[in-house]
């Protein structure tokens, strides 16, 4: 298994002293049959010399066991928090372009449900790796004792676990069956919590939801499980009683055919009865194993960034006066939607708004303008130097911004990732009326169980704190109550500026608009500047401008 290879690869020597652990344990337990064999079967010991040395090899078996056990399962531990470390790593530097093509459902699933079944199976490794070293240190003991009745035994044994392979590769292909379904429930799961509120309103949209949705997913998901766990059972079952039909041949060889005593025979059977918990765990614990390579399988299709355990300390992009954007155009992975050529100059301190109907592409320029998504063809330039691949990390440290779909962090940050400077936080607090409504303490906010307008105030605090060149504003105002919505119009943008601030606004506040030093407009994915009487036009009536 591939899970398997890379677990050797990055443990290489823990890996291998786990190993001999288990081989340690399996050749006590083959010592402890043949002490068995030797001293109480064939020559039994009739002084109490030989139970203290019997109770010794048990608790010595018992102790060495449990080490290797809990050795093979403490490395998976380590292993899996290792894999989601670097999964989260690997996100962080995935771009956002590819994040929003994977979606959060499928995401989600990843770091939950895969993980969570690769760690299953490191838990239930052990009895695999515990039942293969056994049977194979058990066949040597056999051998030992009568290469005849071995050969037909491990033809018998053959047969049990060729049965029981082809059972389990049934449960394999449900299994890749189920994750696959799992991604579909999450996505009903999101929308159930996400839609709550219009699925209360509207009754008969939660029915059909649920009727047309969810539940023929749920019913999908529980007849594969249900096959699953029937061609698990049956190979449990399948092996349970071929190992005891494995001891009833065993006697007959010995006793009919005449291949053995009776002691060997008993010996046999006490080996096969010795590696029947072992076996059966082992192909109990085969379902687990496969399942968790579905999961690794799985997350390995998301093709993510590779993993680098560091973070780049971007540069400061200095005193820089002009941004530009040359024949920028953009693609949707599904050629849905398109954007571009894009051609647009910001120069340092300007304040400017961007109009535009639904689908015009006003999200998508902000994406492209802060570095977010990459452009098919056409550059942006930053005073006359073009901003390849191994800049983009300089050049978003101009950013700071707060999107439409706002996400708050309990931290505030300033320049550098430090603290950040608390009579700016306090002031611009003040500002945004948040002073009695958000506590702090040491740089982290306490509450964030705000109204949707205050969470789009938090997340400009925490913009602002950043101190950074350059502040996008996607709908901010959009959240605002009237009086709130003037005043940052009137008097937080100009601060803003006044601070030094380039400011790009996306905006349909019409009433506002003659507070920009530039009104700009995309229309169906192509940009243009609003000058003259299309400004005023625009001023008097943003929604008629763009045919909303």
């Amino acid at each position: 298994m591939e899970l398997l290879r890379v677990v050797y690869r990055q443990y290489r020597w823990p890996f291998m002293m786990v190993m001999a652990l288990s081989l340690a344990s399996a050749a006590l337990g083959i010592g402890l049959i043949a002490f068995i064999n030797q001293r109480l079967i064939e020559t039994p010991d009739l002084t109490l010399a030989v139970l203290p040395e019997f109770l010794g090899l048990l608790l010595l078996l018992m102790a060495v066991t449990l080490g290797s056990q809990l050795a093979l399962t403490t490395l998976g531990h380590h292993f899996v928090f290792r894999l989601r470390g670097e999964f989260i790593k690997r996100l962080m530097d995935t771009d956002v372009e590819r994040v929003d093509q994977l979606g959060s459902a499928a995401l989600l699933a990843g770091l939950t449900s895969d993980v969570r079944n690769i760690t299953i199976a490191f838990v239930r490794l052990p009895e695999l790796v515990q039942g293969i070293i056994l049977a194979i240190g058990s066949a040597a003991y056999l051998a030992w004792l009568s290469p005849k009745m071995l050969g037909v035994t491990t033809v018998w044994l053959v047969i049990t676990i060729v049965g029981g392979y082809l059972l389990v590769a049934r449960v394999y292909k449900h299994m890749a069956q189920l994750r696959e379904i799992e991604d579909k429930l999450y996505n009903d799961y999101q929308s159930v919590i996400e839609g709550r509120k219009e699925l209360a309103l509207n009754r008969e949209r939660a029915e059909r939801v649920y009727e047309d949705t969810y539940t023929p997913h749920a019913a999908e998901y529980r007849n594969h499980i249900i096959r699953a766990d029937t061609f698990h059972l049956s190979a449990v079952n399948w092996s349970n009683i071929m190992m005891l039909g494995a001891i009833g041949l065993v006697f007959y060889m010995a006793n009919s055919l005449g291949w053995s005593d009776t002691n060997v025979a008993a010996t046999f059977s006490l080996t096969l009865l010795f590696l029947r918990t072992p076996l059966l765990s082992a192909v109990g614990a085969l379902p687990t194993l496969l399942s968790a390579q579905v999961a690794f399988n799985k997350l390995n299709k998301f093709q993510l960034a590779p993993y680098d355990a560091g973070f780049a300390r971007s540069k400061e992009a200095g005193n820089w006066q002009q941004l530009e954007m040359r024949d920028v155009v953009f693609q949707y992975g599904d050629n849905s939607f398109s954007v571009g050529p894009l051609n647009l100059t910001i120069k340092r301190g300007e304040l400017l708004f961007l109009i535009g109907g639904n689908g015009s592409g006003k999200s998508t320029l902000a994406m492209l303008l802060t570095g977010l998504y990459q452009p098919v063809s056409g550059a942006i330039y930053l005073d006359g130097k073009k901003i390849d691949t191994e800049m983009q990390d300089d050049y978003r440290k101009l950013f700071s911004a707060v999107f439409t779909d706002v996400w708050l962090f309990e931290r505030l940050l300033g320049p550098q990732g430090k603290q950040a400077n608390p009579e700016l936080v306090s002031s611009w607090l003040d500002r945004l009326k948040m002073s009695n409504k958000l506590e702090l303490e040491n740089g982290t906010i306490l509450n964030l169980k705000l109204s949707k307008g205050q969470r789009k105030r938090v997340a400009l605090l925490l913009a602002l704190a950043e101190e950074r060149d350059i502040i996008l504003l996607d709908e901010w105002a959009a959240d605002q109550d009237p009086h709130f919505r003037r005043e940052f119009y009137q008097v937080l943008l100009p601060l803003m500026q006044q601070m030094g601030k380039t400011v790009f606004a996306i905006s349909h506040d019409d009433h506002y608009f003659i507070h920009a030093d530039r009104l700009l407009e995309m229309r169906q994915g192509q940009l243009g500047e609003l000058t003259g009487h299309e400004r005023e036009q625009a001023s008097r009536d943003a929604v008629a401008r763009t045919g909303h």
